[in-house]
């Protein structure tokens, strides 16, 4: 049985993590770590000393990992209400095996699970690990004939979700009779927990390093998701990795607040802290509010994000004591510079900013001194900036004082990995997706980037996001950032919309807290003043918005932002003329005169 604690207080009392005291910078600037109890440091040494024999040699696969931790008393999972030491959740993954068996029908394993972030989720991880199961993670912001096709597509015999989750799926033909759904806050679902469980877990026949673990849908930002595959042993030997680049031991305590149907929380938290034994904190989702006192509540040292939860973050008042907490560490992805520099101004905590994906990761090595922006140093000489279209390696990338590119057309391009299609798993039944991403040998990550002059290698945004403008090239991730160093800015997406005669123009979204935020004139003053804007970048449509739709991984969901281009509810401004940028409120009359002009240029079929 699991122990029930109670909440701890909101000053952190009770913190079980051990802090060290210096981190290796990162391309940051040295910020001191947040204050810490001795007291804290003394007992976590001693508990980390006693647990010193638990410690195992590197597994091939996650099932192995889950038993070395048989035994071990050490807290595995906490959430508000509830704690687990590792041997009691590694007990409770296996009776969730044990009735995905006795459930199981004829074709793929493959069990969906539609949940927020629950225990639940990581136990079924668990059992499907042991059990040699598939788990598909099921994106609870889809909705209708989208949240249908993907169902359908990943070959689900099973879904474990909750109520609310069952009713998302209520009228959708997921070819799925009512004995094939689990819901796990159901009356009768801890009676068949109990008559499931285990005295002596083990790992089913078969299952091995090549056995499927996961099928991951990407993100879809700026096109339809796909399905990846992930072995177990891929994660495992991804676990280990970012276990040493991101500096996770068994004294972490992993604060999750990504969605762990994503490979975010998956690969770079839940599967590191199970390689080492440390400890993961559950929360159902990310919230800026409930951050700083959630890493209070459970002493948290370790956590990671997307970049628009950091800047939802950043846009929280600053308080005098942000900088009294216990974290050290986070890594995550796309963040702007401007929010990773204020978040170790404000809560002293290092910040390890990758590059990765679901398909593949590993292209970077991350080096003390590299440039802000920088992505770190390629992992290899097989990492390299190619035309797409000649294969041939791009020149290094010229920039200014600012930072920005100077030659982007000649520097920046797709970057590739000439070893990386030994590592690509594929993605599940999309043959044709998976001969785009391998092509001639190499693997083509679909993402843009350069290499500067020194040797630092930087991404540029997705191969969706470049935007031709006047027969010239720029990279809506470079607006971006850009944009998102307005104060009044939490989020932004920046893509292309057609223009008129040809080409593409550049079409911003910002969210902001209030519409009053917004001012189009101070607007444009702030853009005609940012030196590393390009003379092509400026936006001529800008859509205000204080809440942008989002993927459930909490990026900006800028294919819906596209296809709706000036066609929302939402105010949009625009810019017609050239020198400095003047904004006007565009009303259903200029709308109807813009999409006049295609129609006077043969260009209807782009709207």
């Amino acid at each position: 049985m699991a122990v029930v604690t109670t909440e701890r207080d909101w000053d952190g009392s009770g913190i079980e993590a051990s802090i060290r005291s210096s981190r290796i910078a990162v391309g940051v600037i040295d910020i001191p770590i947040s204050t810490r109890t001795q007291d804290t440091m003394t007992n976590t040494a001693t508990e980390a000393s006693s647990n010193a024999a638990l410690a195992a040699p590197q597994r091939e696969d996650v099932a192995q990992m889950l038993i070395d931790r048989l035994g071990d008393q050490h807290l595995g999972l906490r959430t508000r209400t509830q704690d687990w030491s590792w041997d009691e959740v590694v007990r409770e993954s296996a009776a969730r095996g044990s009735l995905a068996k006795s459930l199981r029908a004829p074709g793929p394993f493959h069990v969906g699970v539609l949940l927020e972030n629950d225990p639940e989720f990581l136990f079924w991880l668990g059992g499907a690990a042991l059990t040699g199961a598939t788990i598909v993670g099921i994106n609870p912001t889809r909705r209708g004939a989208e949240l249908e096709a993907e169902v359908r597509y990943v070959d689900c015999q099973l879904i474990v979700t909750d109520k609310a989750g069952y009713e998302k799926l209520s009228g959708l033909d997921l070819g799925l009779t009512e004995d094939r759904f689990v819901l796990v806050d159901d009356a009768s679902y801890p009676d068949k927990i109990s008559a499931h469980q285990v005295e002596s877990p083990q790992i089913d026949l078969g299952v091995d390093a090549s056995t499927l673990f996961l099928l991951l849908f990407t993100s879809g930002t700026t096109g339809m998701s796909k399905a990846v595959r992930c072995s177990q042993g891929r994660l495992t030997r991804l676990a280990y990795a970012n276990c040493a680049k991101y500096d996770i031991d068994r004294d972490d305590v992993c604060y999750c607040c990504m969605p762990l149907f994503h490979g975010n929380a998956l690969m770079a938290l839940w599967a590191p802290a199970l390689s080492q034994g440390a400890t993961v904190c559950l929360v159902r989702k990310f919230t800026a509010s409930g951050f700083m006192p959630d890493v209070r509540l459970y002493g948290a040292t370790y956590f990671t994000y997307v970049g628009k939860a950091l800047g939802y973050l950043m846009a929280t008042p600053e308080l005098p004591d942000d900088i009294e907490n216990t974290l050290t560490h986070g890594f995550g992805t796309e963040a702007s510079p401007g929010d990773k520099a204020e978040f170790i101004r404000r809560f002293g905590a290092q910040l390890f900013e990758g590059y990765g994906s679901s398909e593949g990761a590993g292209s970077v090595v991350l080096d003390p001194n590299q440039p802000a922006g920088a992505l770190g140093r390629p992992a290899s000489e097989n990492i390299v900036i190619v035309d797409p279209d000649t294969r041939e390696e791009r020149p290094r990338a010229i920039l200014d004082e600012h930072g920005h590119v100077l030659n982007p057309d000649e520097s920046i391009g797709e970057m590739v990995d000439k070893a990386g299609s030994k590592k690509f798993e594929g993605y599940y039944k999309n043959e044709d997706a998976i001969a785009e991403k391998i092509r001639h040998g190499w693997y083509w990550t679909g993402d843009l980037g350069y290499v500067d002059e020194a040797g630092f290698i930087y991404f540029a945004g997705r191969k969706g996001d470049w935007i031709r403008v006047d027969g010239e090239n720029t990279s809506a991730l470079m607006i971006e950032h850009i944009l998102r160093r307005h104060p009044k800015v939490i989020a932004t997406g920046v893509f292309a919309v057609p223009d008129p005669r040809s080409g593409d123009q550049v079409m911003a979204a910002v969210e902001v807290a209030d519409f009053a935020d917004f001012d189009p004139a101070e607007f444009a003053a702030y853009l005609a003043a940012q030196a590393d804007l390009g003379t092509k970048a400026a936006p001529r449509f800008v859509r205000v918005s204080t809440d942008l739709p989002v993927t459930g991984s909490n990026k900006v969901l800028k294919r819906e932002l596209q296809a709706d281009r000036w066609r929302t509810d939402e105010p949009v401004f625009h810019w017609v003329g050239r020198g400095t940028p003047e904004y006007t409120l565009m009303t259903e009359a200029d709308v109807v005169d813009l999409e006049k002009e295609f129609e006077t240029h043969g260009r209807t079929r782009f709207l």
